[in-house]
């Protein structure tokens, strides 16, 4: 009877053992997964709703609050102009629909810059800068690069003419923005080059007056300008002979020659006589 007491109990004593040792390894288990998980969440980047088109749209396409998905996007990764509130895609009360400026594929974060205001039409007014004018220039092969001018880029604007009887180039406007290439606007339409002959700027008001004078007095030059080029230049001419290395000639003073008079009065009239200078 003891001895069989003796085997239960040891048996007993065991089965606590094996029991404390499971016991242990969960806990441990738990708490390795409970430091990884905290881990985890402090090292997660946070993220933040962003409005994505669910189907893929072109130049032209209307975009509605059915054609718009929330999803999670990196906070710290959000591109400019994206829509994180349908309510500021489509406000209360206003239009429920806008016009597709630039080709959006499925997924795609909805920017500022590639629709339409609600409402609007994805004329040339829609891309108008607020206190801009749209102004065309005529080009051709050669003064508007070949053909290479897509809306969106921008270039330096150089005049060449007469100035004080001799051929000078100058440049007159600088970094100016191309919203149409002939009757195109979308910058996303077909890639081959094209032949352009006029292009229209976003130009302020005063620059639509002078560009209109340069144009009628000379001959206007395109020069595309890259893309992440932000440089300025304000005073750029070239005349004939800087061109071709001339230097003026001195200018010589010439003594005039003295010329030496007599003055007789005759009669009350008083007449001036040149005589031969004695010295």
């Amino acid at each position: 009877m003891r001895m069989v007491f003796g085997l239960v109990l040891i048996l007993g004593i065991g089965l606590a053992g094996f029991a404390v040792y499971m016991a242990q390894g969960y806990i441990e288990q738990t708490q390795a997964e409970r430091d990884a998980l905290r881990a985890a969440q402090a090292s997660a980047v946070p993220l933040v709703d962003v409005l994505v088109v669910n189907t893929p749209k072109k130049y032209g396409d209307q975009l509605t609050p059915k054609d718009v998905v929330k999803i999670k996007w990196q906070a710290n990764a959000v591109p400019d102009g994206a829509f994180t509130d349908a309510a500021a895609l489509f406000p209360e009360g206003g239009a429920k629909t806008r016009i597709v400026l630039r080709a959006l594929e499925t997924y795609e974060p909805v920017l500022s810059i590639k629709v339409t205001e609600p409402g609007e039409d994805a004329g040339l007014t829609s891309r108008l800068t607020k206190g801009m004018r749209a102004f065309t220039i005529q080009v051709d092969v050669s003064s508007g690069v070949s053909g290479f001018l897509r809306p969106g880029d921008r270039v330096d604007v150089y005049w060449t003419g007469q100035q004080q009887g001799q051929d000078v180039t100058k440049l007159i406007d600088s970094t100016v923005k191309l919203i149409a290439v002939d009757q195109r606007s979308d910058s996303d339409q077909a890639e081959m080059a094209q032949i352009a002959r006029t292009v229209t700027i976003e130009a302020t008001p005063m620059q639509v007056a002078a560009l209109t004078l340069a144009q009628s007095t000379g001959r206007l030059t395109l020069a595309l300008v890259g893309s992440n080029d932000d440089s300025q230049f304000s005073a750029v001419e070239v005349n004939r002979d800087q061109l071709l290395g001339v230097q003026a000639a001195p200018v010589v003073e010439v003594e005039a020659a003295k010329v030496c008079t007599i003055r007789t009065n005759r009669g009350g009239e008083t007449i001036e006589t040149t005589i031969p200078c004695t010295e």
